[in-house]
């Protein structure tokens, strides 16, 4: 199965998207697969009316859709449409949009903070490395498309471990 994508381009769809909420909804889903309103209000500590609205509004842009087996008349269950988001930073240039793009930034940050907090122990293939690079744009963007390949290839597998690959291009803090 081919990852898949939804590219966010418009300042609408990155405002529905960037939702603290919905946010946490879409990567449940994507993460743990379908579920209705009801189970993901209490995975997330929230109302289901509250998920249900916010789940409404992920379907309206795109993101959430019906899930093909629907196990129950009485509740919807939902499932995410796409592996994956990107936001070109083009969008932070739009009016608006860089409060749009920092509460995506800031709600990564806080996935990844939680998944360094949670590493205590090594393990095979779990770990770390770094790379100071000097890259033209054109290098740092081949370099994000290669890193997407490469990590595309694995996408889908059932393996044992449960990891999250991040990739962070970050410019190099003066010393």
């Amino acid at each position: 199965m081919a990852f898949t994508t939804k590219v966010v381009d418009d300042l609408e769809t990155l405002k529905a998207v960037s939702h603290p909420l919905r946010l946490k909804l879409l990567g449940r889903l994507r993460t743990e697969g379908p579920a209705t309103a009801s189970e993901l209000g209490r995975a997330l500590g929230e109302s289901s009316g509250s998920t249900s609205y916010h789940l409404r509004q992920l379907e309206r842009f795109g993101f959430v859709g019906d899930d093909d087996e629907q196990p129950s008349g009485r509740e919807r269950r939902w499932k995410a449409l796409q592996d994956g988001t990107s936001f070109p930073s083009a969008l932070a240039d739009l009016d608006g949009g860089r409060e749009y793009v920092d509460a995506v930034r800031r709600r990564q940050e806080e996935y990844l903070r939680t998944g360094l907090e949670a590493w205590t122990e090594h393990r095979p293939g779990i770990g770390q490395s770094d790379y100071n690079l000097r890259l033209d744009p054109d290098d740092l963007l081949a370099l994000e498309r290669d890193l997407h390949e490469v990590a595309t290839r694995y996408w889908g597998r059932n393996g044992s471990e449960d990891v999250v690959l991040h990739v962070l291009t970050l410019p190099r803090p003066s010393s």
